[in-house]
């Protein structure tokens, strides 16, 4: 019988023997030989922990494949969260027996958070006769390049919940999308913005994955409102001196707000900087990306406080609707000291979509099966929150939550 948990098993993958220290999305740096051989190793391990016992290609087996890599900084804090949020439905389903005696696993791998490698490692999974679908796949240039080159349709293959907001994205063909989109987190924050009279302001995104075309977007909508945009300075996680030149930039606009459009380390860099620059106490608004656990333990409570977030998944500290009680529940049972987080309760919901389709896909469930069964969906509830997937079209959540970050750290609405 497997030993080892969730919990070690993710603090074995980011030791950092393994991690080779910190990375960002701008570079795509290759992890070492031995590094990769131990992702792998622990990936499998993985796997057979969310559904003990390990029995690779047991035919009772419903396998689900995905990447995200809790090897780089940038991405490793969500990419844990939906594993976690991940290994507790499945765990709950594998509990009570699985899904017609099907124990559900999933096949983790990382691909470092390089498009190249989430390409190779998505041929890799695709190859598996085993895998009856993608879920919770984490990687934006990745998931772009992908899109672009039809590889869900070409292989014919579901994608479900990817964390992702890029419309070019969930609008593919054979992508079933869980969160709402970065517009209409943008939509939300601007709308936020200008209800407080914060009409001059300035946007600062960070160099690499999604932020440089929704900086292009935010700034679009902000002139539609009548929102005026002072500066728009550029952050470069491989660049320090790019962060103190964006502070300054902000400075001497004295804008009354700033939207900032960057995640992990290259928002942590700039938020505490333009705190620790005098007279530079302005009002932050950011994304759902932007972790609200990590940006507090990276910048302290007194520079992160007052931080407004837009989140595209439901809330999940309060268990006002069924699927957030039955979300709580799992993770005390399952990863009991890992903090409740919009991104665990993301994997937690993607993979409930995962096992339905399953469950529709019949006694002989295939990967053709499956994506049949996601494509005529329909409404599905999920416990309070609803998508709708039909052949013309395909819909997550489509709502967005605005919360601060409060006095304790933690999240209000």
């Amino acid at each position: 019988m497997l030993k080892l948990n969730l919990k070690s098993l993710l603090a074995l993958l980011r030791s950092p023997a393994h991690t080779g220290g910190e990375a960002s999305e701008t570079a795509e740096t290759a992890p070492t030989a031995s590094a990769q051989v131990r992702v792998c190793c622990l990936a499998a391990l993985l796997s057979c922990a969310i559904a003990p016992p390990c029995n690779a290609g047991d035919a009772t087996d419903a396998v689900f494949g995905q990447i995200a890599s809790v090897t780089n900084p940038a991405s490793k804090a969500n990419a844990e969260a939906l594993i976690t949020g991940i290994h507790a439905y499945f765990g709950q389903v594998n509990a009570k027996g699985g899904i017609r005696g099907r124990q559900l696993k999933l096949k983790l791998l990382d691909d470092g958070l390089q498009a190249s490698r989430m390409a190779e490692l998505t041929g890799t999974l695709v190859a598996d006769p085993s895998v009856l679908g993608l879920l919770g796949y984490l990687n934006t240039p990745g998931l772009q390049a992908l899109a672009d080159q039809q590889t869900f349709a070409r292989d014919s293959i579901a994608l479900i919940a990817p964390l992702q907001g890029d419309r070019r994205v969930v609008s593919a063909e054979n992508v079933f999308p869980l969160r709402s989109g970065y517009a209409d987190e943008i939509e939300a924050l601007l709308k936020e913005l200008k209800r407080w009279d914060k009409d001059r302001i300035s946007i600062v995104n960070m160099t690499s994955s999604f932020a440089p075309s929704v900086a292009d977007l935010a700034a679009q909508r902000a002139e539609q409102r009548g929102i005026k945009v002072l500066a728009r300075p550029v952050v470069d996680a491989a660049n320090a001196a790019s962060v103190q030149a964006a502070v300054t930039q902000v400075r001497a606009v004295d804008p009354k707000a700033i939207l900032l459009i960057a995640s992990g380390k290259p928002a942590f860099d700039f938020i505490n900087a333009v705190r620790n620059d005098t007279g530079a106490h302005i009002p932050i608004y950011g994304l759902s990306v932007l972790l609200h656990g990590e940006l507090v333990k990276a910048v302290g409570l007194q520079k992160a406080r007052g931080i407004v977030l837009s989140q595209a998944t439901p809330y999940p500290f309060i268990p006002y609707q069924a699927v957030v009680t039955e979300y709580q529940a799992a993770m005390k049972t399952f990863s009991p000291d890992v903090p409740l987080s919009f991104a665990s309760l993301e994997g937690y919901l993607g993979a409930k979509i995962a096992a339905e389709a399953l469950r529709r896909a019949g006694d002989q469930p295939t990967r053709a099966k499956v994506l049949s069964a996601l494509r005529n969906f329909g409404e599905y509830d999920l416990g309070g929150y609803s998508v709708k997937y039909l052949p013309g079209a395909r819909r997550g959540w489509e709502s967005v939550d605005l919360t601060l970050i409060d006095a304790r750290g933690g999240l209000a609405r």
